[in-house]
């Protein structure tokens, strides 16, 4: 008779099989728990997104974001199943309201300007509805949105923050990390969006593996949650030009007035490759080419205003960002 383990190993190969003959068809890589996802088989950042949710209805479980980003092989998916959570049920459908489309910040030359634009003209509106497991949906208005990043911002600034010096986000996603992107910007700084860890016992291991993006993008800050904050001092020899390690609590306290205005040529956020297949590369997108794809995307897709997007990618992934957040 076979162990749980390795029944649960054959389901996963399974599962991962199928997505490679999808994915790659007549692809001849044999699917072993020792298979690199990307270099053997071929799964790219959002096959794998695809392959955690069809592992998820196999299993009946909920894993965790971080699995996205820190398991590489068909083993390190295993171990996260053994820790993951049962899935939740579904949920009752939602009401969202509907009105007529709504014209677009065409003018706006920035993300900041964008949001701006949205918020003294629709602050009401639904900007994001997250829909949290076991928990009722929480919806964040422009104006919402708006408020926070401003607190967010004076903190970083009151903190010694200077224009163009990069702020590491790793938080989960939700109305922190929403928030915290807009408050770096808004303050001058420059985004850089990393994963956060599948379970905070491992967050030293963590950040460890992270320190060469860090130093490389030579972070000024962190801004993660409490429980990051114990290793800085670890952290403060790897990463020589960090400042502090603060959470969205901390900087949302200090009311410290704030002018930095972003011009569309500045850095917007730097985006780091997974690192699967050598060190980590930063990726330089300033305000203007966001803006110009995310205004090209809309007619591509044949979208407006009146149209409701899901997305359940990560955003700390370029897609859950980019094409999910701000392309909405």
């Amino acid at each position: 008779m076979n162990s749980p383990v390795e029944d649960a190993s054959v389901r996963l190969l399974r599962v991962t099989a199928q997505l490679v003959r999808e994915t790659h068809p007549g692809r001849e890589a044999p699917v072993t728990l020792d298979s690199s996802l990307e270099r053997d088989l071929g799964l790219d950042s959002l096959a794998r997104v695809e392959l955690l949710l069809r592992l998820g209805r196999e299993f009946g479980a909920s894993l965790p974001e971080a699995a996205l980003g820190e398991a590489e092989t068909p083993r390190d998916l295993l171990r996260y199943l053994g820790h993951a959570a049962p899935a939740a049920a579904p949920q009752a459908a939602i009401e969202l309201p509907h009105g007529a489309a709504l014209p677009l910040p065409d003018a706006a030359a920035t993300l900041v300007e964008v949001l701006e634009w949205h918020a003294a003209r629709t602050p009401d509106r639904t900007h994001v509805l997250f829909c949290v497991e076991d928990a009722q949906a929480a919806a964040i208005t422009y104006a919402d949105l708006h408020h926070a990043a401003r607190g967010i911002a004076a903190g970083l600034v009151a903190r010694g923050l200077q224009p163009q010096q990069a702020v590491a986000l790793m938080l989960p996603t939700g109305r922190d990390y929403l928030a915290c992107f807009f408050g770096i910007l808004l303050a001058g700084g420059i985004p850089v969006p990393i994963y956060p860890p599948a379970r905070l016992a491992q967050i030293e291991d963590h950040l460890k593996r992270h320190a060469r993006i860090l130093d490389n993008a030579q972070a000024v800050f962190i801004v993660t949650v409490p429980q990051a904050q114990t290793v800085a001092a670890l952290l403060s020899a790897r990463v020589p030009s960090l400042a502090g390690i603060v959470t969205p609590e901390e900087l949302a306290a200090a009311p410290v007035a704030f002018h930095y205005r972003a011009s569309p040529n500045d850095i917007a956020f730097l985006q780091y490759t997974s690192g699967s297949t050598g060190d980590p590369k930063g990726v330089v997108l300033t305000h203007a080419n966001l803006l110009a794809n995310l205004r090209a995307m809309g007619p591509a897709f044949k979208v407006t205003s009146e149209d409701v997007f899901v997305s359940w990618l990560p955003l700390y992934h370029d897609m859950g960002l980019i094409g999910a957040w701000f392309g909405s």
